[in-house]
């Protein structure tokens, strides 16, 4: 036998040991209903969809599926054609490395890096905004509390969503995104008036600039994509980031930041928060006497922590057991401490219709997959 063959014999036999490894990984458990869920739903959640779980340390399952109608091809090249963007690849299939807008999904991340601060020292989450920002002081804002900010409870008036992104298109700095925020009128009492919108984060964004004197997009790749290996996330490379809604992932992307999260602030053994910050996002911060002026349907009666809601009927300072920061293209990140697992599914679609039943049939399907109750 030649050597040149041997060789070949060698590399056939590590491929199949390693095919081994993966079905003995994928088959534990049985996701012939996640299949099932992800190709019937595949057309209401846009054409296409990912979805990835990672539990016991490792990468448990990740299924495809694309099948977008006519209808949604046509709406997808007319996207492109506003953006100047080639059709060909805003129609591209999905897969587990395809970089998309997270939108909502982001406000987990922004989160995320603000702990960071407060990890350090830096920040104190009963800080007043003040501050740090003295714009809001001089416009009589300065005693909201930078966890309200982070909570929707800042109490200050936000236009709608269209309004506050075209608005941010014509900004040049933070700064000017503050004297903007800073001269809309107040709606309520800060932390008992909530209102999802993307006011807090950004104030949020703009602390964390002025504390560090580096821009927002730096402060992501330092302290959250480097440390969880997110090689294909960013906010945009805008001039004024959107803490709140302007993030681009993939599906194994954020997978690795919901993996740091499920694993209490550690990602391959090294520490990104710590344990304690992580508890702290995971707190309702929503009384249940506060006025709701605005949370999307999609929510349902879920409660809200720091950049992300909690998916189960908690009282206030509670830590959930479930955690979720869905976007409004439909994508779906779900952190569970209870069954300890973590999911992300990718879509891309803007019709919300269904979607808060939609996300809880496909979480107990994967509960039920995992053979967990």
């Amino acid at each position: 036998m030649s050597y040149k063959f041997q060789s070949i014999c060698r590399k056939f036999s590590l491929l199949g040991l390693l095919l081994l490894l993966l079905q003995s990984a994928f088959s534990q458990y049985d996701f012939s209903k996640a299949d099932d869920w992800v190709k019937d739903n595949v057309k209401a959640l846009g054409g296409r969809a990912v979805l990835v779980i990672f539990k016991d340390g490792k990468l448990v399952y990740s299924h495809a599926e694309n099948e977008m109608t006519g209808r949604q091809k046509m709406v997808g090249k007319f996207i492109a054609k506003r953006q100047g963007k080639d059709p060909a690849d805003m129609l591209q299939d999905f897969t587990p490395s395809t970089k998309e807008r997270i939108a909502s999904c982001s406000k987990w991340l922004s989160a995320a890096m603000m702990m960071t601060f407060v990890d350090e020292g830096k920040v104190n989450l009963e800080d007043s905004i003040g501050k740090f920002l003295p714009v809001m002081t001089a416009n009589g804002k300065g005693g909201i509390k930078v966890w309200q900010c982070l909570s929707h409870l800042t109490g200050i008036k936000a236009g709608s969503l269209k309004e506050s992104l075209e608005e941010m298109k014509t900004l040049n700095n933070m700064d000017e995104a503050m004297a903007s925020i800073a001269q809309q009128p107040m709606e309520g009492e800060p932390g008992k008036t909530f209102h999802y919108s993307n006011i807090g984060l950004q104030i949020a964004g703009a602390i964390m600039e002025k504390i560090s004197g580096k821009n927002f997009e730096t402060l992501f790749a330092e302290r959250i994509a480097q440390p969880c290996n997110m090689k294909n996330s960013d906010f945009g490379h805008v001039k004024v980031a959107l803490p709140a809604g302007g993030g681009w992932s993939t599906a194994e992307d954020y997978l690795n930041f919901l993996q740091m999260i499920l694993q209490q602030g550690m990602f391959n053994g090294k520490r990104v928060l710590s344990s304690r910050s992580v508890m702290e996002m995971q707190k309702n911060r929503v009384a249940k006497d506060a006025v709701i002026v605005s949370s999307p349907a999609e929510a349902g009666h879920w409660g809200y922590g720091l950049g992300e809601w909690v998916m189960d009927d908690i009282g206030s300072e509670q830590v959930s057991d479930a955690v979720t920061s869905p976007g409004l293209f439909g994508s779906f990140p779900c952190v569970d401490n209870k069954r300890q697992y973590a999911a992300f599914l990718m879509t891309f679609n803007i019709k919300n219709k269904g979607r808060n039943e939609r996300y809880k049939e496909l979480k107990r399907i994967i509960d039920e997959s995992l053979n967990i109750k």
